[in-house]
């Protein structure tokens, strides 16, 4: 039986958490985390706190068993909702900032 922990409404587009989270797709929670640790982008610390939240919600579940033997089964980012803010420019016109927002998912299960 899978567990999952989803983060709605990350301040990160989804374009940049989707690359953090194609790195750990189908690996083992110990690797992914390693994998996480070690990559220097923004969306990297946001996944990491998020799969400590799915491994905390598989040791509370009666239904896992082993949590040593758990994998990333699923991890997908969709879009959010935009923030949009404006920035003034020359000659009195106005510009509009679009800032981005992310719902990601993380599914666990256990390798058989």
């Amino acid at each position: 039986m899978a567990v999952k922990a989803v983060l709605r409404y990350a301040r990160i587009s989804p374009r940049k958490a989707r690359v953090v989270a194609d790195m750990i797709r189908g690996k083992d929670v110990e690797e992914a985390f390693n994998i996480l640790r070690f990559t220097p982008k923004r969306g990297a610390r946001i996944i990491e706190k998020l799969l400590k939240s799915a491994v905390a919600n598989a040791e509370a579940s009666p239904d896992i068993e082993d949590v040593d033997a758990l994998y990333v089964k699923r991890i997908y980012v969709d879009q959010g909702p935009m923030l949009k803010r404006i920035r003034p420019r020359a000659m009195g016109r106005a510009y509009l900032v679009r800032k981005k927002l992310s719902h990601i998912t993380i599914e666990l299960d256990e390798r058989r």
